[in-house]
């Protein structure tokens, strides 16, 4: 629960190509305001100066976003090549991502498939906020699909409240968050998805827990130190297991594998590659952008 800083940068997994870290909360990716003097961008830069592209406007090429208030897994890519294969995976949907989350209330159901569509809320004063097809002011609002599966039950300072483990299935800003706000569940610490009133925790709770990017060199498979647990967190206490995290996850895991076995299986042969021209380069920045996670 150490606040963060430039020196505690925690590595989850290094090759020639890629770096995963372990996201603090409440630290930016990266900011071109120079008043933010602590990002991920700049503690990669205390930590592996020689590492740098100088061909990169941050000098590190972040293969997804995590939201200022997330902690987790981060993908960084060393080159321009291997950003090119982790892009190659989020497109064809072979990345498989998993958060833990506590979310306000007693979730009855033990899992869940959310699939209610996102976009733009354009009301006054919300525009820094996603929102749910149907809801006033809500533009443009794409499919989405989030997976939950309820962990266990208990209390957090007294208040009722689930801890759960949430596969987003598509990658819309703010989707987890706005998933669970919506179903009468949101995030404890939320504070923007609370409007303004969950400010007594000391961090929002959630966390990028398990990353696998199946790329055509190196699979790329991490979990981060699950930060919800009693004994790291006093005010956090179980009162009902509904089912472990090793066998969510094992769940998981496992429809991914048979996923992508069945997707080998039917792969049409190879084209010869071809350059990309701006207008694809432009497309696909867009894509990674709706691919933004939490």
């Amino acid at each position: 629960m150490e606040p963060g800083s430039i020196e505690n940068l925690c590595l989850l997994h290094q090759s020639p190509d890629f770096l995963v870290v372990n996201k603090h909360w409440d630290i930016r990716i990266d900011s071109k305001m120079w008043y933010e003097k602590l990002t991920v961008q700049r503690q990669l830069k205390h930590r592996f100066p020689e590492l740098a592209d100088p061909d990169t406007y941050y000098g590190f090429r972040f293969c997804h976003q995590l939201d200022f208030s997330t902690s987790g897994a981060l993908c960084v890519a060393l080159n321009k090549e291997a950003a090119g294969r982790a892009y190659k995976c989020f497109k064809e949907r072979t990345v498989t991502k998993a958060y833990l989350a506590l979310v306000r209330g007693f979730v009855a159901e033990s899992r869940m498939t959310i699939t209610m569509a996102i976009g733009k809320n354009t009301q006054d004063g919300l525009t820094h906020m996603m929102c749910v097809e149907g809801t006033e002011g809500c533009e443009n609002p794409k499919p989405c699909q989030t997976d939950l599966l309820v962990l266990q039950r208990g209390l957090y300072k007294g208040d009722p409240v689930t801890k759960v483990l949430l596969q987003p299935l598509t990658g819309r800003t703010h989707q987890l968050r706005v998933h669970c706000s919506a179903l009468g569940y949101p995030i404890v610490g939320d504070f923007t998805y609370s409007f303004k009133t969950d400010t007594d925790p000391y961090r929002m709770m959630l966390h990028a827990y398990y990353l696998r990017i199946p790329t055509n060199r190196e699979l790329i498979e991490v979990t981060a130190l699950d930060p919800f647990r009693p004994d790291l967190d006093s005010s956090w206490v179980p009162t009902d297991t509904i089912r472990s995290l090793s066998d969510a996850m094992t769940e998981i895991v496992s429809k991914q594998v048979e996923s992508d076995s069945k997707k080998e299986v039917q792969k049409p042969p190879e084209r010869p590659c071809k350059k990309v021209t701006e207008r694809e380069r432009a497309a696909c920045e867009q894509w990674l952008s709706e691919w933004a996670g939490e």
